[in-house]
Order: C-alpha cells, then structure tokens, then sequence
C-alpha cells in the first residue's frame, strides 16, 4: 500500500464529511448561514436545548468554523438576537396621538406574534437573560421602542395632547404591559384588539399626567382641559 493510500485510509469517512461541510470562505455567506441556522434553532428548540453542533448541522458548516467566529453559545445567540432586534416598527405621524399610540401597539403585536419576533421576545425574557450579550439584547430592544415612543409623545406634547414632561420610557413600557402580560401569563391571543386596548391605556395614563419623568415635580392639569 502507498503513502497516499494509507493517507486516504486514515482520513475515514467522517474526516471526508466534516470536508465536505467546510465552507468556502469565511465571509458574509457564511456568517448570515450560521445566524439563519441559530435563528431557525431557537424558533424549534428554544434556547434551552440550542447547540453548537445542530447549529452547524442547520447551516452546513463545520462547528470549527462556528467556534473560529464565536466562543460559546452564548455569544452566538446574542449576536442573532443583536442582528435582528431593529423591528422597523414604523413611526406613524397622522396627527393624533391616539391613532399613532394605536399603531405602535398593532406594529409590536405583529412583531411579537410572528415566528422570529416570538422567539427573540421568548429568548431575551428567558434563562437567557442572564447572559451579559442577551441582557445587552434586551435593553436595546426597550431602547428601540423607547425612540419610537419619543418621536410620537414630542409630537404630542408640541399639539397640546399630552402634559409636557411626559416620559417617552413610561409611554412605551404602560403600552407594552398589558401585551407583555398577555402573551407570557394568560396567554390569550394577541390581536389588534388587543394592541388597541394596549394604546388604550398607555393613552389614558399619559393624558392625566402620570406617566412624566419623575423630575417634573407637581401636579398637572391633563392636556385639554382647563384649569
């Protein structure tokens, strides 16, 4: 038997398969089929039952490719939950903050409700959490909605709708409550419905001046009406 024969021999059949797993190149390709196998992963199995391996199985890669770009499973999950946290919910402007409120709510229902939506919310608000890149997650998501609310409790504030001094955080944490509550807790279907409700009451608890920063000291007189 030859030396080529012999290298050929001790290669084996899975030394030929982890071969034919090898990406060609480490690029963009190879980095979006990873997070789309990892994203697909926490859809089926959740974060709890997530490896490397499936991962790599999912993609068509090595799991040394894997390792090569991120350590652990848990730097892998917080750079898909970092990828696709901007939801591009739309800052609606149509001239009333009820109409805008109720469609920021409908937006996060649709988000929420479907599948890659489901599952960061499901992740970043599980055992996960824990982890300091997940955690990061998290608080960009609120940050993201937190800028959107902004923009529409400016506007608001500039028509004379809500008390200036009303905090676009309080806003957009009273709105999500309740769809928060409702998808983890009671588990009822979310709807738009539900989404108005939700507008409803963040609505509600802004008008009467309870939702200002807490610096804005003193009561104050709910918009339109009068003193």
């Amino acid at each position: 038997m030859d030396s080529g024969s012999t290298r050929q021999t001790e290669r084996g059949p899975s030394a030929d398969a982890a071969e034919g797993l090898r990406p060609h190149g480490r690029g963009p390709k190879v980095r979006a089929a990873v997070l789309t196998a990892t994203l697909a992963e926490l859809a089926d199995v959740g974060y709890a039952a997530l490896t490397i391996d499936n991962v790599a199985r999912r993609a068509g890669v090595h799991k040394t490719t894997i390792y090569r770009r991120w350590p652990d499973r848990e730097s892998l999950v917080a750079d898909v939950l970092g990828e696709h946290i901007a939801m591009d919910f739309p800052i609606a402007d149509t001239g009333s903050v009820e109409a805008d409120l109720r469609q920021l709510a409908q937006a996060f229902v649709a988000w929420v409700t479907d599948a890659p939506g489901r599952m960061i919310f499901s992740a970043i608000y599980s055992d996960a959490a824990r982890i300091p890149g997940i955690a990061d997650a998290r608080r960009e998501l609120f940050e993201y909605g937190r800028r959107r609310a902004a923009v529409v409790t400016e506007r608001a504030i500039a028509r004379g709708e809500l008390p200036a001094g009303t905090d676009p955080a309080a806003v957009i944490r009273t709105l999500i409550a309740p769809i928060y509550f409702q998808l983890t807790v009671t588990a009822e279907p979310l709807d738009r419905a539900a989404a108005d409700q939700a507008a409803q009451i963040a609505l509600a608890a802004a008008r009467v001046g309870i939702l200002r920063h807490t610096s804005s000291a003193g009561p104050q007189t709910p918009a339109g009406t009068s003193q």
